[in-house]
């Protein structure tokens, strides 16, 4: 059994700062890529940010600039940096792992449970 166990969420002053981790456990054999997804309430959920196991970043326009995507493969642990937050970021943010666990037939995606972060006054 695996898991992607996030922390991190909660309420945020718009232009304030917070910092979402994501680990991952279990019988794992390789992580390759990680990421971080959010789903505002009625909205589909969408890319924010991705990293390879080679440190390669990519991140959605909306967020360029403001959020950090790091990982540290000793703790198999990726991070969300949101800096300069505002109110349209508020929502549930997904960790993903690209993972090939034990007795797995090859490399699957794996996900999180979700941490809301809302970003109001």
């Amino acid at each position: 059994q695996v898991q992607l166990v996030e922390s991190g969420g909660g309420l945020v002053q718009p232009g304030g700062s917070q910092r979402l981790s994501c680990a991952a456990s279990g019988s794992i054999l390789r992580i390759d890529a990680m990421g971080w997804y959010r789903q505002a309430p009625g909205k589909q959920r969408e890319l924010v940010a991705t990293i390879t196991a080679g440190g390669i970043t990519n991140y959605a326009d909306s967020v360029k600039g403001r959020f950090t995507i790091s990982r540290d493969n000793a703790r198999s642990t990726v991070y969300l940096q949101m800096n300069s937050l505002k109110p349209e970021d508020t929502a549930v943010y997904y960790c993903n792992a690209d993972m090939v666990v034990y007795r797995q037939v090859g490399i699957a995606g794996y996900w999180g449970q979700g941490t809301q972060v809302t970003v109001s006054s």
